[in-house]
């Protein structure tokens, strides 16, 4: 068998080789192969490598599991595990390389070399390489636990022990800004009324066309008579159509299309593709589908680009969906009612019983369906193999085959391209995923954060995770806090727990005291003395916050500085100067911590009022208590509290 770590130039050379690698290898069998994996996964070599044997007996786990859960770009990853592995042992083992496996005892140490090698080559913060680690483990274990494939006992031990590396930092995707989604949403909107547009002037010129050997085969009108009623094929085109130099002017520009150019070569391919695309709706159109739906119903791409024609019933007012998220297992039936549209905007135009047509951006995902329903339905009458998805597309391959299935977007048609195309200005990363979180970031608004409402289609740990990081949902949730903030603070500024101070000295004016909000019998009742109730006088002891509604206060005057009802007035100084010193009294028989618990509110404002007071007014005062004309008169209740 020739070499295969040999350059060979010649083609028989290269044909043999060949030959040789597609020799199929019992598992575990020495001889290089090419490893064949499904359409559209980069392939694997192992005759690329020197430990080729090791290639094959991880290739051939890494085939098996992706024909088993039928993966595609993920399986990209083991290929990657695969590759660095066999690269770190060929470098490291060098011509002894050959002779690897894994039933070697020795591989062992090699094994966790690699895998702790593996950050080397990334950023701190990169996912890489404990999912290429986890990759490998997996294919190991999958082999061990074959009966007829052989693993060393310690490797089998390794790759189901507990992993060497932490599993990165991930970045989460942040959401679109409201006017990023709003002009998103205007533009889904904008692009399948071009597509309707499009197709129904399309199919209306194909009314008037007839066949093209009866016409011309440079009719715009005939070729699309027959595309639509399946008498020519693009084949026939690529055949019958002459060349470009003989083309009018009108069916030159009509294939030139949105692209600037149009190359002899190429024209008759061209031509093809915007034929097809006045007939059929193409994999650019349904980008806009997408957008509205996710936007709509608030669920993923998966779920909304998953659902057939069977999975729609529709309600005398929306429509009911059913939904599949492979990634979770879940299958949902879900029902989206009509929203009521606004007085301000126009009502939508009806066309029909099975065609409406929107004039002003909806939120609602029974016209969007209904559109897609019906957009699509002639591509889906010349697929009907595929029934579990609206998004079908039709086309024409290089090799001038039409081709009609299910929609998936390519690099040159993919989501970013459709932005560039609709003049969408979005900052950051141009993913239809962070569609997805603008809309959980609305309803955590609507629900006013709740997590239990806001996570009703998956777990409160995935919404925390995935969604509740967005730089909408932190502004919230900054202002919510700074507004709970402001209301405690404003309420504690604002709160009348205490009494209010009428200073000044010599009698008040109850023209003053009416001024401050009293009425005239309340403040009469004030300067009388009738309110009087021991350390300052009370607007109603009936009101009183410490005693029912009705019921005479049963504090005072023990809670009168904390009273929202007390008025203190000049004529209260001597009470209060006793008063004070009853409160000396109790901070030497409490603890402090008892005497703040009791006292401390009715002790700050106390002083708060006498620190306001004059030294002469307080001298002034004190003569009258020396003079025995003021006595404070307190409940029996008052002293006991700490005669235990």
């Amino acid at each position: 068998m020739p070499n295969p770590r040999r350059k060979y130039r010649t083609k028989q050379e290269r044909e043999r080789l060949m030959k040789a690698l597609e020799n199929p290898v019992p598992p575990g069998g020495v001889g290089p192969r090419v490893v064949r994996i499904p359409r559209g996964v980069m392939g694997l070599d192992p005759a690329d490598f020197r430990c080729a044997r090791l290639a094959m007996e991880l290739a051939d786990e890494w085939v098996e599991y992706v024909a088993a859960t039928a993966i595609t770009a993920h399986a990209r990853t083991y290929h990657m595990a695969i590759s660095r592995l066999c690269e770190y042992v060929d470098r490291t083992l060098g011509p002894e390389a050959e002779a690897v496996s894994l039933t070697d005892q020795g591989l062992f140490e090699l094994l966790v070399d690699w895998e702790l090698s593996l950050p080397e080559s990334y950023a701190p913060s990169s996912t890489y390489p404990s999912v290429m680690a986890a990759g490998l483990r997996l294919l190991v274990v999958r082999r061990d636990d074959h009966r007829d494939r052989a693993v060393a006992p310690d490797l089998a031990k390794w790759a189901r022990g507990p992993a060497l590396l932490g599993s990165g930092e991930k970045k989460e995707r942040d959401e679109f800004k409201r006017q990023e989604k709003r002009a998103l949403v205007r533009a889904a909107w904008q692009s399948v009324h071009a597509t309707r547009k499009r197709l129904d002037e399309g199919w209306a010129l194909a009314e008037r066309g007839q066949h093209p050997d009866e016409g011309s085969w440079t009719s715009i009108a005939d070729l699309l008579w027959g595309l639509a009623h399946e008498q020519i094929t693009p084949d026939d085109i690529r055949r019958r159509v002459p060349p470009l130099r003989e083309w009018p002017p009108d069916l030159a520009a009509f294939a030139v299309g949105t692209n600037r150019t149009l190359a002899p070569q190429t024209a008759r391919l061209q031509l093809a593709r915007q034929l097809s695309a006045r007939l059929y709706p193409h994999t650019f159109d349904l980008h806009a589908f997408r957008v509205l739906l996710m936007d709509a119903t608030g669920y993923t791409s998966e779920e909304v680009t998953g659902f057939g024609e069977k999975e729609v019933e529709f309600l005398p007012k929306g429509v009911r969906l059913t939904l599949v998220k492979n990634r979770a297992g879940l299958l949902r039936h879900r029902a989206f009612r009509d929203q009521t549209a606004p007085a301000d905007r126009p009502e939508p135009k009806s066309e029909g019983d099975d065609q409406i047509t929107v004039d002003w951006p909806r939120r609602e995902a029974s016209a969007v369906v209904r559109q897609l329903l019906d957009m699509t339905a002639r591509v889906r009458a010349k697929a009907p193999g595929v029934t579990g998805t609206l998004f079908v597309v039709a086309a024409v391959r290089g090799d001038y085959t039409p081709e009609f299935g299910e929609w998936k977007p390519v690099s040159r048609n993919s989501f970013s391209s459709w932005l560039d195309a609709m003049g969408v200005e979005i900052k950051g990363d141009r993913h239809i995923g962070r569609l997805r979180k603008s809309v959980k970031v609305e309803k955590a608004i609507v629900t006013e954060g709740r997590i239990s409402d806001a996570a009703d289609d998956h777990t409160e740990e995935a919404f925390a995770g995935h969604y509740a990081q967005g730089t909408t949902l932190r502004i919230l949730s900054g202002r919510t806090i700074a507004t709970a903030q402001q209301h405690w603070f404003d309420k504690a500024l604002d709160r009348v727990d205490g009494p209010t101070v009428v200073a000044g000295p010599g009698d008040i004016d109850q023209e003053l005291l009416e001024d401050t909000g009293l009425s005239a019998q309340e403040a009469e009742d004030l300067i009388g003395g009738q309110l009087d109730m021991g350390v300052s006088h009370c607007k109603n002891p009936y009101e009183s916050p410490f005693s029912r509604a009705g019921e005479l206060c049963a504090v005072a005057p023990l809670r009168c500085l904390e009273c929202r009802n007390a008025w203190i007035l000049p004529s209260n100084l001597p009470q209060l100067l006793l008063f004070k010193r009853h409160l000396e009294r109790l901070r030497t028989v409490l603890a402090p911590q008892a005497f703040e618990r009791l006292w401390g509110q009715s002790w700050v404002n106390l002083r708060t009022v006498l620190d306001d007071r004059t030294p002469e007014e307080r001298a002034q005062a004190l003569r009258h208590i020396e003079a025995g004309q003021a006595v404070l008169d307190l409940p029996l209740a008052a002293n006991t509290e700490f005669d235990a």
